[in-house]
This record gives structure tokens, sequence and C-alpha cells, in this order.
């Protein structure tokens, strides 16, 4: 199939050749997808309830947050839950360290980057999964979370934060609870969304209920627990 006329007279021979190329690529690509999609499926759904716990990857662990992130995992385990993370350093480090000194479940959604480091040593070895796509890997962190728990991070943390945020409030999956840790980090952000996009008409008051904010460890497992009094407890689709 070749480009539209239109677009072959902006392109160069070797640029018509690399659409074409690329078409074949995704063809086979669809295959490598469904079998992240399936081994993804098929370890998640064995593994019972669990909250994701997210936050940098730079955080030290002389960080109090890395402190936090240990002791709500503790938590979180003691409580019958198991924890999700990214399998890598800082704060996914910190949340799976928690969880497997606690003997609870510590899953790892690893991910590969040009850059990354090998996943940390906390994530129980049949519960390590490595992806390809980020997209996949995101449905997973979603999919098999009966909660987020949100530390201080940079972009991959928000990504992750207004993804299920979005997802929540378009009614694309079952709600769930998302706190958010760390409520000094937090309330610039807080203060701009009622600040700048409620009063620009951009969300509605209620959407500002969707997430809580808490610094206790206990307090953040508190709100899940309540949430689910009131809740099936099922996989969010």
């Amino acid at each position: 199939m070749q480009p539209p006329v239109r677009f072959q007279e902006k392109l160069s021979q070797q640029e018509v050749s690399a659409w074409q190329q690329s078409r074949v690529k995704d063809l086979w690509r669809v295959f490598r997808i469904m079998s992240e999609f399936v081994e993804g499926f098929d370890t998640m759904s064995s593994v019972g309830p669990c909250v994701s716990i997210f936050g940098s990857a730079r955080t030290q662990p002389d960080d109090p947050a890395y402190a936090l992130a240990v002791a709500v995992a503790r938590e979180l385990v003691a409580r019958d839950y198991g924890v999700i993370t990214g399998g890598g350093p800082g704060i996914m480090e910190a949340a799976n360290k928690g969880a497997y000194e606690a003997k609870g479940c510590s899953v790892g959604l690893g991910i590969a980057l040009p850059h990354e480091q090998a996943s940390n040593g906390y994530v129980s070895p049949e519960m390590l999964i490595e992806f390809d796509y980020f997209f996949v890997r995101k449905t997973m962190f979603v999919k098999y979370a009966q909660g987020f728990i949100v530390l201080p991070g940079g972009f991959g943390t928000m990504d992750e934060l207004f993804e299920a945020l979005t997802l929540i409030q378009t009614k694309k999956v079952t709600p769930f609870p998302v706190v958010l840790m760390g409520t000094s980090y937090w309330r610039g952000l807080v203060e701009w969304l009622r600040q700048a996009m409620l009063e620009a008409g951009n969300i509605s008051p209620q959407d500002l209920d969707l997430f809580k904010l808490c610094d206790d460890p206990k307090e953040a497992v508190d709100i899940i627990d309540a949430f689910y009094k009131e809740n099936m407890m099922a996989p969010n689709f």
C-alpha cells in the first residue's frame, strides 16, 4: 500500500520505502504485543489483591520518602495486600523491600529502557515480568491493582497518576482509591489543580475527590480498606 498521492509528493523515495517497511514491521509487532499481554495476564491473574506503588527511581535510601515507601508496603502486607511496582530502584525498590521483608507478594513490572538498570533485588522471582511496551505494562498496573499509592516522583510518576485519574474520571475502569503520600510535595500541584484547572472549568469540583492526601502509612491503607468495605474487590476491567 502506497502513501496517499498528496503525501507522496512530499516524500523522497527513501522515505516512501521507510513507510512501507514500517507497515510490515507493525504487522509483526502485533504478535510481540500480544505475547506481552498474554504473559502479563497469565502471571498477574494469580497474585490476588494488590496495590500499585509509584514514585521516583532517583530516590536514595537515606531519603525520608524511601522509608515511607518501605513502611506503607509493610502495612499493606500486614493487611493482606500484595505490592506492585515498576521493579526498579528508588521508591520502587523501597516498596518491594517492604513487601519482601514482610513476606508478602512483591511484584515487579519491569521495562526495557536504553539506560535502565536491572530490577531491584526485592521482587519475588516468579513475579518479575519484563516489558518492551509501556502501554502493556501500564495495563497491568491498573487492571490488577486495588489502589494506587503515589509517592514523590517525576514525569513517569505523574504519567501513572494522571492516567489513573483520567480512567476513573471517564469511567473506563472500575473506580479504585488513589492516595498521594507526602503532602508537602503534592500541595503545590493540588493548589494548581484547584486554582488553575478547576477555575478554568477544565475539571469538575468532584474530580478533586478522586484522590486523597496523607503522610501516615496506616492512614493510607485505612483509605483503601474503607473503600472496599463499600465496594467489591476485583480486577478493574
